[in-house]
């Protein structure tokens, strides 16, 4: 099995969202069993079944660990299946899930205004909650609006989609996330891809543009499979050069770049340089949601156009409250809980790379540490979920072949000794599967 290959899709080129070939990810005929003739069944059928086969091929050998249910929380450890084990699966970088502020704003939410909202933001369902949310958001993100939508996933989707129109065209960085390349593919205009990171490609896939076209430049600010950080220096004077709008996804930036926790503007000391900020609320936020802030005109022009924001359901007061929250908890804890972070992230890339483990292109908590084979890295994850560490392998075709990994994230929440006892577990597991010596 793999992290995150649900949703990823080819595109109408035949090249995957990572760029692997989608003929490598068809499975192969299957025969059908009803009539006994011989028949080919059709091709949902074909996909659902080679999927079926995939997950209890790796269930049986006692290989799958996806899904698994945390029921205690226990600072950076958790209760999972009858064990107790240290999270290196999470996105809680700055450890602000059990919060006791963001819990109480929770509670208190729900005891005022109930579970639920009455319906979308823009007829029923807006609550003053939510309006000081967005407000909250704006002033963090240094712009004048923003708009929070009901996932990371939809605030892409719907954002790209409505932005880019028939006769624009956007430039996706090609290993951005899959939310930006499903918004790419919706979006009526032309989708076109720039090598990683590779300001030279960039800009010769923008002079292919028309000077009359609208034109937007998407990435990630940190690459999630990777942890490496996006050149905003050199793609900000690209986009001022040939007249493009720049949209930044900082879901793993927020809380992570930057002395105070603001992100990917603040690490390169560029305030104002990006046109469209984006958000997630579900990583060191404890929430759940996306957001887009920029212009008073743009966020206005987003809520009653996106069919994601338009036609979705209002967060939850509780969540609502929680996010809100969070700000000011990462606004007043941000520089220490960023400086543990580094520390921690320092400590676990230096041991890593000092017993031989190779971890990729990453400047980030976000740490892959490169196997190579599916065959180590699910043999790897066995040893550490075996040994007191949560953590889960990234196979092909999210990644691309002979990059297999598993992912390690590091947080806040995390000590000097529970960053020694996973490195003893890693470098115990490398060892026995080959990966270093």
């Amino acid at each position: 099995m793999i992290d995150h290959l649900a949703h990823l899709r080819p595109d109408p080129n035949g090249i995957h969202s990572d760029g692997i070939p989608t003929a490598a990810l068809e499975a192969p005929p299957l025969e059908s069993t009803v009539n006994g003739v011989g028949d080919q069944v059709d091709p949902f059928t074909q996909k659902i079944e080679a999927w079926w086969r995939r997950t209890q091929e790796t269930k049986s050998n006692d290989l799958y660990y996806y899904f698994q249910a945390v029921d205690a929380l226990e600072g950076p450890w958790v209760h999972t299946e009858g064990k107790r084990k240290l999270m290196f699966a999470t996105y809680s970088y700055l450890g602000l899930i059990n919060h006791p502020r963001i819990v109480a704003a929770a509670k208190a939410a729900a005891d005022k205004y109930g579970t639920g909202t009455h319906g979308v933001r823009i007829l029923g369902g807006t609550l003053d909650l939510h309006a000081r949310m967005e407000r909250t958001i704006a002033e963090f993100t240094r712009r004048e609006e923003a708009i929070v939508y009901s996932s990371g996933y939809v605030t892409n989707l719907a954002t790209v989609s409505t932005i880019v129109g028939r006769g624009d065209w956007v430039f996706s960085d090609r290993w951005n996330h899959a939310s930006i390349v499903d918004g790419c593919l919706l979006a009526r205009g032309k989708f076109v891809r720039f090598r990683h990171n590779d300001m030279d490609d960039l800009e010769k896939q923008l002079r292919r543009a028309p000077e009359s076209a609208g034109k937007l430049v998407i990435a990630d600010a940190v690459f999630s499979m990777d942890g490496d950080i996006f050149n905003l220096p050199a793609a900000f004077d690209l986009c001022r050069r040939y007249k493009a709008r720049l949209m930044l996804d900082e879901a793993h930036s927020i809380g992570v770049l930057g002395k105070t926790g603001h992100g990917i503007e603040e690490h390169f000391d560029m305030y104002g340089s990006i046109d469209l900020k984006m958000g997630t609320l579900s990583k060191t936020i404890p929430g759940i949601g996306g957001y887009i802030a920029g212009s008073a005109k743009l966020v206005t022009y987003l809520r009653h156009t996106a069919r994601g924001f338009v036609f979705s359901a209002a967060l939850p007061p509780a969540v609502a409250a929680a996010i809100t929250e969070g700000f000011h908890v990462l606004e007043d804890e941000g520089v220490e809980r960023n400086r543990i972070l580094t520390c921690n992230a320092r400590q676990f890339i230096s041991g890593l790379q000092a017993a031989g483990f190779d971890t990729g292109l990453t400047e980030s908590p976000i740490v892959p540490i490169m196997v190579g084979t599916e065959e180590r890295a699910l043999a790897m994850t066995k040893y550490c979920q075996d040994n007191g560490i949560f953590v889960l392998p990234v196979l092909p075709p999210a990644v691309k072949e002979g990059t297999a990994r598993l992912r390690a994230n590091v947080t806040a929440a995390h000590t000097a000794e529970d960053i020694e006892f996973a490195l003893g577990v890693f470098i115990q597991a490398g060892r026995l599967v080959g990966v270093i010596d």
